[in-house]
């Protein structure tokens, strides 16, 4: 299930540490309520989801969700080391499961790493509105993790790409042509186009498409603008190609935009 639909999504950590196992170490066998998300650094555990075994080591990530029957040990001679999250989603979206159940070989990459550290900075020194702070980084860590899955981009974006992004966000209501960033950067055109697609995991229009109705979507959420004005002020003259890719992407005709706003923000 992409997550991407669900937009209400938001959790509730009630529990987090930084967990060294001793030898002997365990987790008895129970029927969980919550999602566990745990990030496992050294060492080597086996896991029991629903009683399917894992053997989990550095590197790996853990998810188990709400209402599966967890259970798991540590392995003596290199108890594990690893960070795990304990958490709810805000009701009535607790069933919401991540698509990564199981555990996931070498999901834990440098950034994450990093996220990971600044988390327990934040956890454990708890400063007024740490909560908030806390939320966003896990976020940040979910998002990372989500794109990962389901678009397989790589960890480090080729500094060229990350460059012509944020080009791309900036002059997404001008004419921008693949030939032409690919010839500033003195690449053909084809390489470019597949190292644009390793790096975002779009292709070249998809991105330029996703970046223009985006940022239509909010002109139009705010009321100011007609579909025809939107559409222009993206950088797309043809209305019904505007219409026809607005819909592929929110599900949704440009029309509707401002009635969908009125939902989101109104949703109880």
């Amino acid at each position: 299930m992409e997550l991407e639909y669900h937009p209400y999504l938001v959790p509730n950590i009630f529990l987090f540490v930084d967990r060294r196992c001793f030898p002997n170490w365990t987790i008895q066998k129970s029927r969980i309520s919550f999602h566990d998300l745990t990030f496992v650094v050294e060492g080597k555990s086996s896991y029991y989801i629903d009683g399917e075994k894992f053997t989990v080591e550095a590197g790996d990530l853990i998810y188990v969700p709400g209402g599966s029957i967890r259970e798991a040990h540590t392995f003596n001679e290199s108890p594990m080391h690893s960070y795990p999250f304990n958490f709810y989603w805000a009701d009535p979206h607790n069933h919401v499961q991540l698509p990564f159940r199981g555990v996931t070989k070498r999901a834990v990459t440098k950034e994450i790493l990093s996220y990971l550290h600044e988390f327990n900075h934040v956890w454990m020194n708890k400063q007024p509105y740490y909560q908030i702070q806390a939320r966003a980084i896990f976020e940040l860590i979910l998002h990372r993790l989500l794109c990962n899955f389901y678009r397989n981009i790589p960890n480090t974006i080729d500094p060229r790409i990350k460059k012509l992004t944020t080009y791309i966000t900036e002059h997404y209501s001008e004419n921008i042509a693949i030939n032409d960033l690919a010839g500033g950067l003195g690449l053909h055109p084809v390489y470019f186009g597949k190292l644009f697609k390793q790096n975002t995991g779009l292709s070249f229009k998809e991105y330029v498409n996703r970046i223009r109705i985006n940022n239509a979507e909010m002109m139009l959420s705010s009321g100011d603008f007609t579909v025809k004005e939107a559409a222009e002020r993206c950088g797309i003259l043809d209305i019904y190609y505007f219409s026809k890719i607005f819909k592929e992407l929110k599900g949704y005709s440009p029309s509707n935009a401002k009635k969908m706003k009125f939902v989101l923000e109104n949703y109880q």
